[in-house]
């Protein structure tokens, strides 16, 4: 029987008293590892990391929890081709798509740990200037913000085990508030062998990370009203999670990323061949097979002028045909699988419904895989598909296939392309290409209402530009409306989550006292 990964829960490692639940190589088809959470005192886990992790947390100024972030950072580098070859074996990525998921987070822990030491030896922040509350400047009024007394539950999909992680847990340890990390059964291997080589390394207080990496039954009940929730994953899952009553009747502040359906705009005026015109075709391409599409940032819907329809097609599909799937072990390959075969049954699913309303224009199912076994693996090639009337073809503005599929969709002119894209009811990041920096700021600012990004791209940006479904810690990553609601990183904003504002209405003597 396969090896049975314990949680580290109350300052120590637990194994769940189930069978367990077996996680696989998506490509070779046996099983990998096995999980499970049952018998897991979780009051009792939620409690020591409130208690003794957010208590030693908060003694500690920003500038010193910026040090356990940058110590972090050593023990994952340390320990990085480790993380590499858990990668390819549970989540079937070749090593490119990897190094965003590992690489991406190392990055992000790096960047607030700089961040944080810039915030000096405080243990709260000051927000804006005191402000008088009368006539006489002897009473004023000062906001701050102080770490929340909770505790951070941050719940995490599948396709970024390592990125998801570390992007929640780098703002949220930066703050003084602990991390139980609840990361997606599937892929949960590469999150909980992070937490475990931190863990052995003893740079963080005990109780300031935890990892159950079994079911997640049971977590939502142990929510108290300062705790904070952190969820990646469907609309589906974040409904329940609104819903439950640590959130509906508690208040515990909750932060949902959700399901996108994300697009790709040139502008008019960009001929087949410009410069502006071949960049959207290799982001559309890069952003198709990158994970096997399995991003919440990927490109779903591209929108070009109905002039270069048939040209964007043809050049689209052009370099989808010289994407090679299978085994991500063999180094011709360019895309790996999909996480699983019950992904794979989703996205094929998915495709169903999309085809009923477009016709597919580029079709990498046929091809054959490169060292995978059809019958096993969980690869699927690259599916463009088209709908000449983008208004009619509402499945494409409603269903996210979340794998190598994009729709190509015509417009008529800006104002049918800016509500295409606003067709998508609230998405994460929409990239718009062209050469006209005035009509693209137009655009910028016509299409940002419904989304969280907007990457503009134009030729002097080809090489600098840090691509559409690539997260940098710098902006914010979230949006509104379907895409949940949310707001995560944009540097030092992502704090906020993770701290009380509070104003505090004294003298000018008191407030000087604060110390901020």
């Amino acid at each position: 029987m396969t090896e049975l990964l314990t949680n580290y829960a109350a300052g120590r490692w637990q194994a769940g008293t189930g069978n367990g639940t077996p996680l696989f190589d998506p490509v070779l088809g046996h099983a990998l590892v096995r999980v499970d959470s049952t018998g897991l005192d979780l009051a009792e886990a939620f409690s020591f990391a409130r208690q003794q992790g957010g208590a030693a947390l908060r003694a500690l100024t920003y500038r010193e929890r910026a040090a356990l972030l940058a110590a972090i950072v050593k023990v994952l580098l340390a320990n990085r081709d480790a993380y590499y070859e858990i990668a390819t074996a549970n989540a079937g990525t070749v090593k490119n798509d990897s190094g965003v998921d590992i690489d991406g987070a190392i990055f992000t822990l790096g960047q607030y740990a700089k961040w944080g030491d810039a915030l000096g030896d405080v243990r709260a922040l000051r927000d804006g200037d005191a402000a008088r509350l009368g006539k006489d400047p002897a009473f004023q009024s000062q906001h701050l913000s102080v770490p929340t007394q909770g505790v951070a539950l941050c719940i995490n999909a599948f396709n970024f085990p390592s990125w998801g992680l570390w992007e929640k847990a780098a703002p949220a340890l930066l703050s003084g508030v602990p991390v139980i990390a609840k990361p997606a059964t599937a892929t949960a291997w590469l999150t909980q062998r992070m937490v475990k080589d931190v863990v052995d390394a003893g740079v963080l207080p005990a109780g300031a990370l935890s990892v159950i990496a079994g079911s997640s039954a049971g977590l939502m009940d142990q929510l108290q009203p300062f705790d904070v929730v952190s969820f990646t994953g469907s609309a589906e899952t974040a409904g329940i999670i609104r819903s439950h009553p640590a959130v509906a009747q508690r208040s515990v502040r909750a932060n949902i990323e959700a399901d996108s359906l994300n697009s790709a705009l040139l502008l008019p005026g960009e001929a087949p061949g410009s410069e502006a015109f071949d960049l959207l075709v290799r982001e559309v391409v890069r952003e198709m097979t990158v994970k096997s599409g399995q991003k919440c940032t990927a490109i779903r819907r591209i929108l070009v002028p109905a002039a270069v329809y048939d040209a964007a097609a043809e050049a689209i599909g052009a370099k989808l045909a010289g994407i090679s799937v299978g085994n991500p072990r063999n180094d011709s390959v360019r895309m790996g699988a999909l996480v699983s075969r019950a992904q794979l049954a989703s996205v094929r699913e998915g495709l169903a419904t999309l085809q009923a309303h477009a016709q597919v224009l580029y079709d990498g199912r046929d091809r054959p895989l490169v060292d995978a076994d059809p019958a096993v693996a969980a690869c699927i090639g690259p599916v463009l598909l088209g709908a000449r009337d983008a208004d009619a073809a509402q499945a494409v503005h409603d269903v996210e296939v979340f794998g190598p599929v994009a729709t190509l969709l015509p417009y008529r002119d800006s104002a049918h392309a800016i509500a295409l894209a606003h067709r998508g009811q609230g998405s994460l990041v929409t990239s718009l290409y062209g050469s006209d920096e005035t009509a693209l700021a137009q655009t910028a600012l016509a299409v940002a209402a419904s989304h969280g990004r907007v990457h503009v791209v134009t030729p002097d940006v080809a090489q600098a530009h840090s691509g559409h479904g690539n997260v940098m810690p710098m902006s914010q990553h979230g949006g509104p409306g379907r895409a949940g609601g949310g707001a995560e990183l944009g540097g030092l904003r992502a704090l906020a989550f993770y701290h009380q504002r509070t104003a505090v209405q004294a003298s000018p003597g008191v407030l000087a006292a604060l110390g901020l």
